[in-house]
């Protein structure tokens, strides 16, 4: 059983699209997943409204909001009901985000490769050594590119810069942006469930979840 918090402190990243994406993904591999609304602006609440329309009520994961730093008292009493929790978070740094933070196995954090973005690098390593010395276990951090340029310089400069970082780990995945995307969430669907999916924006993503679902390092406790 894993925790999973997507995370960060700069809004536009696509957080809300990689959870609802993820939540999908693992439920479509057997597991009974809770997704949890962490997010003010209730994203993941719009996009799983429209998935229910859609799919005409079978959803695939169960959805519930949290907000406030009662997160995670609520999500610790629940996590014996599930196999895999998936919070989405707003792109600020809140009560919520640090609550998601602190019981959490494993942040997901994307970043755009844009300048004003690589440069809440600070402000982000500051949250996170402030997050781990609340934590009995170490969290998990892994960043990656994300609505990334199809072909830019960008995307190198970028990830040259998230890969010298001591406090996570950069993942060699990067998720490109692509109409896919918004697409498919206006049917609250994910890019692989699409009557005719985008090949590659499904490549990419599988590449990624693939990626971090195979470098847990889940606490002995769990």
């Amino acid at each position: 059983m894993a925790i999973y918090v997507t995370s960060g402190i700069k809004g536009g990243s696509g957080r809300s699209t990689i959870a609802e994406n993820f939540t999908i993904w693992l439920s479509r591999q057997g597991f009974d997943v809770l997704l949890v609304d962490a997010d003010e602006q209730g994203t993941a609440s719009d996009f799983t409204t429209w998935r229910e329309y859609t799919l005409e009520g079978n959803v695939g994961y169960t959805l519930v909001q949290l907000v406030g730093a009662n997160l995670r008292k609520q999500v610790e009493t629940m996590k014996t009901k599930y196999d895999h929790i998936v919070i989405d978070t707003g792109g600020r740094d809140t009560t919520s985000q640090r609550s998601a933070l602190i019981v959490a196995d494993i942040a997901l954090i994307p970043f755009q490769p844009r300048s004003h973005d690589v440069w809440t690098l600070a402000k982000l390593n500051e949250m996170l050594e402030e997050i781990q010395s609340s934590r009995l276990e170490p969290l998990t951090v892994h960043v990656f590119l994300n609505r990334a340029d199809i072909t830019s310089a960008d995307n190198r400069e970028a990830a040259e810069a998230l890969s010298t970082q001591p406090s996570f780990s950069f993942v060699p995945h990067l998720v490109k942006n692509r109409k896919a995307y918004p697409n498919a969430a206006s049917k609250g669907l994910a890019v692989f469930e699409m009557e005719e999916p985008d090949k590659k924006a499904v490549s990419e993503i599988e590449e990624l979840f693939k990626y971090v679902t195979a470098h847990e390092r889940i606490p002995a406790t769990r």
